[in-house]
């Protein structure tokens, strides 16, 4: 068809009209604005590990759920209530701070089968990107290093509140959770039950219950 020829169309036949389309959500319509309160938030904040956890969950003989956590870390973040994509964030994390609660299990866990606390005595977590998903939800970039492997992970952080305690302190909380499979990061050591599964699993659980306190300003 020569839809640019004059023959297009007949003289005596109009060409059709095109139908109106129908009304939709805008573009701008599906962008998430951040929240201007938290604008005052803006500012370098350190982990409280008294009242953080920097913890882990994995399915355990298939039928159980192992919980723990890492007591001893080092962090720093930065956030930016006005422009959420200026937010950063490091977590550095001791991997024979591990703590499941069984003295046994905490032991292989830093040997080397797993962690190997003892060649790598540090697990790192430094964020790439940041980008608000929705009006209290975070999506976090990161790159995590175990061992002597670092890969991409994406955190989902949930903005849980902010106060000024007794003491004058401010704090701000946060909640994140991401999934990994720990044999991306070398943590291969299996071993397989009768029924022919596995005893620990491939997946592994992150979970970051975080409680911050504004830096204070140096000097």
């Amino acid at each position: 068809m020569n839809l640019f020829g004059r023959s297009a169309f007949s003289r005596h036949q109009a060409p059709p009209v095109p139908p109106k389309p129908t009304p939709g959500p805008s573009a701008s319509s599906s962008v998430v604005l951040p929240d201007p309160a938290l604008e005052a938030l803006t500012g370098e904040w350190l982990v409280d590990p008294a009242h953080s956890r920097i913890g882990f969950s994995v399915r355990h003989a298939m039928v159980t759920t192992v919980r723990g956590s890492f007591a001893e870390y080092e962090s720093r973040l930065y956030f930016d209530g006005r422009n959420p994509a200026r937010s950063r964030a490091e977590i550095v994390l001791s991997t024979a701070s591990v703590d499941t609660g069984v003295e046994q299990r905490d032991a292989h866990l830093v040997g080397r089968d797993f962690l190997d606390a003892v060649s790598y005595p540090r697990m790192r977590f430094a964020s790439t990107a940041v980008e608000l998903a929705s009006s209290d939800v975070y999506r976090m970039t990161g790159d995590l290093t175990i061992k002597a492997t670092t890969r991409p992970v994406v955190l989902e952080l949930t903005y849980i509140g902010h106060v000024t305690d007794p003491f004058g302190y401010e704090r701000v909380g946060f909640d994140g959770t991401t999934t990994i499979n720990r044999t991306e990061w070398g943590l291969t050591y299996n071993s397989k039950l009768a029924e022919g599964g596995a005893m620990v699993s491939e997946k592994v659980r992150l979970q970051l219950d975080i409680a911050a306190i504004r830096a204070l300003p140096a000097g």
